[in-house]
């Protein structure tokens, strides 16, 4: 294997640890978290509350606008295929205000996925989202994202526990480099992805 593409991948993959532990993965899991705890134990309040913090807890409005377009459409899609009156009600009380990772765990607890294994699919797929950007953006091939994907799986179950484990109260994130990367890319002339 070339040294470059050794280098890149290794690039990569540390660039999504760090959303994972210290970005938007961090956020995201304890979100999930505790909609779905809010959800399975019927506390709405503390859903809405949720659904609330979601929204407020973005660095960047690019980041914002992505995760609110994420969690609209899943919620549309989830309830047409899968109609649940709990979060159906609500999503109505939260039109297009509800990030992806808040619809992802109110809609597993509503269905009855464990909030462990809906926490690692989650914050897996987040991990995929951006090593299949990386693959594409570097390039690199399918091989070294799959080679990637397998390196990220202990970062994958690190912030599966870290989410678990979260208070919302003392939740934040650290990831300066992170945030002032999506603030320039989100005022570029052309881009290849939303964010």
């Amino acid at each position: 294997m070339e040294e470059g593409a050794v280098r890149d991948r290794a690039a990569l993959v540390a660039y999504v640890a760090t959303a994972l532990r210290d970005g938007a993965g961090r956020v995201d899991g304890a979100l999930l978290a505790a909609a779905h705890r809010a959800m399975e134990r019927g506390r709405m309040r503390a859903l809405d509350e949720a659904a609330e913090l979601g929204m407020a807890w973005r660095g960047t409005a690019e980041t914002a606008v992505e995760a609110e377009a994420q969690g609209t459409a899943f919620l549309a899609v989830t309830l047409v295929a899968w109609p649940e009156p709990r979060l159906a009600a609500f999503a109505a009380r939260h039109p297009r205000r509800i990030v992806h990772a808040v619809a992802f765990g109110s809609a597993a607890a509503a269905h009855g996925v464990a909030l462990r294994e809906a926490a690692f699919g989650y914050l897996s797929a987040f991990a995929a989202n951006l090593v299949s950007a990386g693959v594409r953006l570097v390039p690199l091939g399918q091989t070294d994202g799959q080679v990637a994907m397998a390196a990220l799986m202990p970062a994958v179950a690190a912030s599966t526990a870290a989410a678990l484990a979260a208070r919302m109260s003392t939740l934040g994130t650290a990831s300066p480099a992170l945030d002032l990367v999506s603030i320039r890319h989100e005022t570029q002339y052309t881009r290849l992805f939303r964010s």
